[in-house]
């Protein structure tokens, strides 16, 4: 490529956010230069050191690569078109390969439009802007060069335009006659060539019909309701017409008495003031607008005619307010009794949101957790919801509370809720030592106990201790205490479990608690981690067979227990 090309994407490439075309069809007109290009902050994410720019055609529904000619020519990310042609219409994609896949970055349908031979546009490739009279606007030249020294030429209906050259074109104040198809041409020199790309658009300028335009004060004359000692700024407001008339006047008259001037200095102003009139320009018409400044209003105020004059072409219009002191209500009885009524009644309501709260605390922290899908257990680098510790002792009478710890509990807390327990007889292999039940409550978020009167008789004081020391010294795991029988006296129990709040312990009242929907359940889960669960409810366990077989599997081996 030429110096001029390598200039032309130097300048290009810094501005590409702004001229490549994002839209996915595009219209060209024919014998115009033309290039289709992408962001380069869109391949952004391929960092290999290695990659390749290839764009393609699309030809009888496959993609075909585009081989460069003199007249199409591909740099990185520009497809250059040196001019487009007719035959050009088509899909065109750009995709970026590191030699192992290929990435589509984008694409795009190009139509090429037929030049009208005999006008300087096409009427299907134009653009339409409806402004209105009176207002400033600038029609803009296609951002398809960045080069400022680029050649640019206006056209108003395919005639010179005043000899504009410069990329916008400025009209300070829009008239009816400025409406008509505006094109810019844009030369550029490629390879000792002259190129050229167009841009049209169409304006319209919409004006109201001046004729129709009276001078007039906005408003009618008016009585306000003011109070003694009041501050008041009375505003006035004229309407000129469709252009600013010099000559125009607003002013104030109190009792056909001019008012003093304000000064801007609020310790020093009068107590009636007039300020200077503005001029507004709103859309295509002109406004006029003054203030009076009533500092205090008196009883002598009342009184006086407060008269706004607006005077232009030899005409003259008035408009006259008056002030009038205003009817003091005293608030409407249906109003007081309402506000009485919820004044008293709000402590109430207030109590009793309190006392719903209190009582169905477990029941909205529930719902709150299975409508955020809340999950405390990402990222904590733990392997279970809970550790579960129980009764071990083989030669126990108490084989309901192993059914309890070895089928109940993870029948429901598992295949219900989602959560995943470890249970050392279960989970562990054989031969595991006591040290194992320490990594494994390490492991753990919570520690569920289940406590009977024989609990502490059992091994698993280990299992206590080991718990007890993780959420009161290290506090790095949470403690649950299930009560699955009444127990009257705790003294067998050390004594460091007595910091634990009573609030984590779980009562489990037998069949009453078997439900899914039971307090015992929704209890427990309000101790467990927030987890997303997806409740089974075609399962019921409403029947569930307390006797003996559940936990054989288990259990069978009572010489596995010796490692506690």
């Amino acid at each position: 490529m030429t110096l001029v090309i390598f200039f032309l994407m130097f300048i290009i490439g810094s501005a590409s956010e702004r001229l490549c075309p994002l839209r996915a069809s595009i219209d060209v007109l024919e014998g115009e230069f033309f290039f289709l290009c992408y962001p380069e902050s869109r391949q952004e994410h391929f960092q290999e050191e290695a990659y390749t720019i290839n764009w393609y055609r699309e030809n009888a529904g496959k993609q075909q690569l585009i081989k460069e000619t003199r007249r199409i020519v591909s740099q990185m990310n520009f497809l250059e078109f040196w001019p487009v042609e007719l035959s050009d219409s088509g899909n065109y994609s750009v995709t970026h390969s590191n030699g192992k896949q290929n990435f589509v970055i984008q694409k795009w349908t190009l139509n090429i439009l037929e030049r009208n031979e005999s006008s300087c546009f096409n009427k299907n490739h134009l653009t339409t802007e409806i402004k209105n009279a009176g207002t400033g606007h600038s029609l803009k030249c296609s951002d398809l060069s960045v080069n400022e020294n680029d050649s640019i030429t206006w056209y108003k209906d395919c005639k010179n335009y005043e000899h504009e050259t410069e990329r916008e074109l400025h009209f300070r104040t829009l008239t009816a006659q400025h409406s008509g198809i505006y094109t810019c041409k844009i030369i550029i020199s490629h390879e000792g060539k002259i190129y050229h790309s167009t841009n049209t658009i169409k304006l319209v300028v919409e004006e109201d019909a001046p004729e129709a335009v009276t001078l007039e004060i906005i408003g009618h004359h008016e009585e306000i309701e003011t109070e003694i000692g009041k501050e008041e700024i009375l505003n006035c407001t004229g309407f000129l017409g469709y252009y600013m008339q010099e000559d125009a006047s607003l002013y104030w008259l109190i009792n056909q008495m001019f008012p003093e001037q304000c000064t801007g200095i609020p310790a020093n102003e009068p107590s009636i003031c007039e300020e200077e009139f503005k001029k507004l320009q709103l859309g295509n018409k002109f406004y006029i607008t003054r203030l009076l400044r009533i500092k205090k209003v008196t009883d002598e105020d009342m009184h006086h005619n407060f008269t706004c004059m607006l005077q232009a072409d030899e005409s003259t219009q008035i408009k006259i307010v008056k002030l009038k002191k205003g009817n003091t209500q005293d608030l409407p009885v249906h109003v007081f009794t309402t506000g009485m009524i919820l004044a008293v009644l709000f402590p109430f309501v207030a109590i009793a949101t309190v006392f719903v709260c209190v009582i169905f605390r477990v029941d909205l922290v529930l719902f709150y957790r299975n409508i955020c899908r809340r999950d405390d257990t990402a990222g904590d680098g733990k392997e279970y919801d809970a550790f579960v510790s129980y009764l071990k002792d083989c030669v126990s009478p108490i084989e309901e509370e192993r059914e309890f710890a070895l089928k109940i509990l993870p029948m429901i807390l598992e295949e219900n809720f989602g959560y995943k327990l470890c249970i050392f007889e279960r989970d562990v292999f054989p031969g595991g030592v006591v040290d194992d039940i320490h990594s494994f409550i390490d492991k753990s978020r919570r520690l569920i106990i289940i406590l009977s009167q024989n609990y502490v008789s059992d091994r698993a004081i280990y299992e206590l201790e080991s718990g007890l020391h993780k959420a009161l010294v290290e506090r790095k795991t949470k403690i649950i205490l299930i009560e699955y029988m009444p127990i009257s006296d705790y003294s067998f129990l050390p004594e460091s479990l007595s910091l634990l709040p009573s609030k984590r312990v779980v009562k489990w009242k037998k069949n009453k608690s078997l439900p899914l929907n039971s307090r015992f359940w929704k209890n427990l889960r309000y101790l467990m981690p927030a987890k997303p669960t997806k409740i089974n409810t075609k399962r019921h366990y409403n029947n569930l067979d307390i006797g003996s077989k559940a936990a054989q599997l288990w259990t069978e081996d009572c010489d596995f227990n010796a490692v506690l």
